[in-house]
């Protein structure tokens, strides 16, 4: 099985509404996908490690998704096998002062990963045309000159030797429901609670619609978007890990040649 069948197509209108959020493809339980959850873990493993080794492209994962779709969990679980000193997860909440002062791309532009490097937006810079847009602290106009400066920017990365990967965690509004529920009665997660997921889940359909425009808007054929189903937390995984080694085995990756003057050390031993 394959995780192109989640991959949007560049320049097609999406109706999210019209996707399953509960879908499972060919697997049916968390026990008939975590022989392939194990399989995709080592074979990301030994991705990276040709991408370390190589130091000539890396890696960015666009993690966006409704309060609660875990995007989180995706880093802790999904990609949580990387090796740190080769991963490096980001988040981007409210802009500090000092991001603020600067262009919306800024922040993220900075933490970018280096060539050899494997890194994840928990969010990204889509939320300057999401959360901004839905809110109404940009109009129209501002939001289509963003998202020419993101297809720009995304341009740069990829001529840069940066592959994105951009993941749409997709649930349901009823899923994010029971999940808020879960927060506020187990003692372990309350502290995960905030009242302003409430404020926000009252502009659901907005954010959707905002999505929508996302998806259509700043996709390409080589960094289009992927909406991965994720009321069931072992599809979300087993999809993400499949998209991630499949974007890595696109890449070309190769160990670097031979030194001689290391052969020739290694004929003195």
């Amino acid at each position: 099985m394959q995780g192109n069948h989640l991959q949007l197509e560049y320049g097609k209108k999406v109706r999210l509404e019209s996707i399953d959020p509960n879908e499972t493809g060919a697997l049916h339980d968390r026990e008939e996908a975590e022989p392939n959850i194990e399989r995709l873990s080592e074979r990301l493993e030994t991705l990276q490690n040709i991408l370390y080794a190589e130091k000539k492209q890396s890696v960015l994962f666009v993690i966006q998704g409704m309060d609660c779709s875990g995007k989180d969990g995706v880093v802790k679980r999904a990609l949580g096998r990387l090796h740190p000193q080769g991963f490096q997860a980001s988040s981007f909440r409210t802009p500090t002062e000092e991001e603020a002062a600067h262009d919306f791309l800024w922040r993220a532009h900075k933490v970018v990963p280096a060539k050899g490097m494997i890194g994840a937006f928990i969010r990204s810079y889509y939320e300057d045309v999401l959360i901004t847009r839905v809110h109404n602290s940009i109009n129209d106009s501002e939001v289509k000159k963003r998202f020419k400066h993101i297809n720009r920017f995304e341009k740069l990365l990829e001529s840069s030797g940066v592959k994105i990967v951009k993941i749409f965690l997709h649930i349901s509004k009823d899923f994010q429901l029971a999940k808020l529920r879960n927060r506020l009665t187990d003692p372990t997660k309350r502290w995960k609670f905030d009242k302003n997921d409430l404020v926000e889940r009252e502009s659901w359909d907005e954010y959707q619609k905002a999505y929508e425009d996302v998806f259509k808007q700043c996709s390409s054929a080589s960094a289009p978007w992927y909406i991965v189903p994720a009321n069931h937390r072992w599809y979300r995984d087993w999809a993400v890990l499949q998209i991630a080694v499949e974007a890595l085995e696109s890449m070309n990756l190769a160990y670097p040649e031979s030194d001689l003057e290391l052969d020739q050390l290694l004929d003195q031993l």
